[in-house]
């Protein structure tokens, strides 16, 4: 079983387009620290639950990730606690970290951690046949919409022009 270490703003990406769903169709298990699922994801009101429902697994982190979470304090200071805790997981458990946060994905790459942010998930998602074209088209188009969530708009574009092509 494939474990992901995963950040907030993914889950409120999927939300802002009514798709929490699609992100549980691979076979693996996303995990957050459990203090960030209570504190940091608060909007909507009910995500957390959905979430869980869903498979979202909030763990504990041993006395390793604690020291790493401190550690990482020192090097990346522009990092929040739950940015680092999430991080110091992926890194310590040798596990793939799902984010959209930019300076967070720095921070990983510079750790060695692999990462993987919305975009790529809904491309893993299309390439392994767990959504259909039409539905990883709509997604495109949602977060397309949805400007506020920051996605890389020319990576949103170019997918779709790619499905336009394909045709």
């Amino acid at each position: 079983m494939e474990y992901i270490s995963s950040d907030t703003n993914i889950w409120i990406d999927f939300s802002t387009i009514s798709s929490i769903d699609i992100p549980f169709r691979l076979p693996c298990t996303y995990i957050m620290f459990y203090e960030a699922l209570e504190n940091e994801v608060l909007s909507p009101a009910d995500l957390v639950s959905d979430l869980t429902k869903l498979g979202l697994v909030g763990v504990k982190i041993d006395t390793e990730e604690f020291y790493c979470t401190f550690e990482l304090a020192k090097k990346y200071k522009r990092l929040s606690i739950y940015d680092r805790v999430a991080l110091a997981i992926a890194k310590k458990r040798n596990i793939l970290l799902l984010t959209g946060d930019n300076a967070l994905r720095k921070a990983a790459i510079q750790e060695g951690v692999s990462v993987m942010g919305t975009i790529g998930l809904l491309d893993r998602l299309y390439e392994e046949g767990r959504i259909k074209r039409k539905e990883y088209e709509k997604c495109l188009r949602g977060f397309l919409k949805h400007s506020e969530r920051r996605l890389p708009k020319n990576e949103l574009e170019n997918r779709l022009n790619m499905l336009k092509g394909a045709k």
